[in-house]
């Protein structure tokens, strides 16, 4: 399966370190970093590491790369649960890998993140689920000449999530980079690999992802505690009850 049914649009934020814009404030404290997980990176907790701070997304390190190994597709899926439901408005994600694109520098060892599918709430999700798995909405991302220009080099891409109504009371978001830039476009997603010089495969490597909209202040766990206060049917019953159901009582 090919990553297709793109979309391109994206605001430019300012460079004023600011974690509140017209798409909503970081969720970065919302976020429930001890289960934060992301498959296929070639270091632990890399993809927890990107997490990061709104006024460090510009930084190169640490960053998340998929495993290096040309038998395998350069694929990562990063999934983040939050402590309380929140809504997302907006998705930043940065990679310094493939700057040199057009410069003459064709020996970045890593590439920049192609296409991003998202999904909610879907949990136990792994590679063999969202290759095939419709998502809720599909980006492709910005490619790295155009993100590292003169002219926005100094500030970042929010990419607005639509549509909106999907992004609502929102517990886990996964992401999935099924490709990368050194990549043709159309490849990825495992399927089409078939047909993609191993040799030509390098891992991608992204160095920043960061989400904006706001809580609802519901916490995830309020339902489980709902389910433990909720008494059984014979903690409630009356004292001497068992005799009015006898006949003649």
């Amino acid at each position: 399966m090919s990553c297709e049914g793109h979309s391109h649009d994206h605001e430019h934020s300012e460079p004023d370190n600011s974690t509140s814009t017209g798409l909503g404030t970081s969720l970065r404290p919302s976020i429930d970093f001890s289960s934060v997980t992301c498959l296929n990176e070639s270091r632990p907790n890399a993809g927890r590491d990107i997490l990061k701070l709104y006024e460090d997304r510009m930084t190169p390190n640490p960053s998340l790369s998929s495993q290096e190994d040309p038998d395998e597709d350069p694929e990562l899926l990063l999934v983040v649960p939050f402590e309380e439901s929140v809504v997302i408005k907006s998705l930043c994600i940065v990679s310094h890998s493939g700057r040199g694109a057009g410069n003459g520098n064709d020996d970045d060892a890593t590439a920049a993140p192609r296409t991003v599918r998202i999904y909610v709430n879907r949990p136990n999700l792994d590679f063999e689920t969202v290759r095939d798995l419709k998502p809720d909405a599909t980006l492709t991302l910005t490619p790295p000449s155009h993100q590292w220009s003169n002219e926005f080099a100094s500030g970042s891409i929010d990419y607005p999530l639509r549509p909106a109504g999907r992004f609502q009371n929102v517990s886990e978001i996964a992401l999935y980079f099924c490709d990368n830039y050194n990549m043709p476009d159309g490849y990825g997603a495992s399927n089409d690999m078939d047909d993609y010089d191993e040799g030509d495969v390098v891992p991608t490597e992204l160095s920043y992802v960061g989400f904006k909209g706001k809580g609802t202040n519901t916490k995830r766990k309020a339902v489980k505690a709902v389910y433990e206060t909720m008494g059984m049917k014979k903690d409630h019953q009356v004292p001497g009850a068992e005799y009015f159901g006898k006949e003649g009582l």
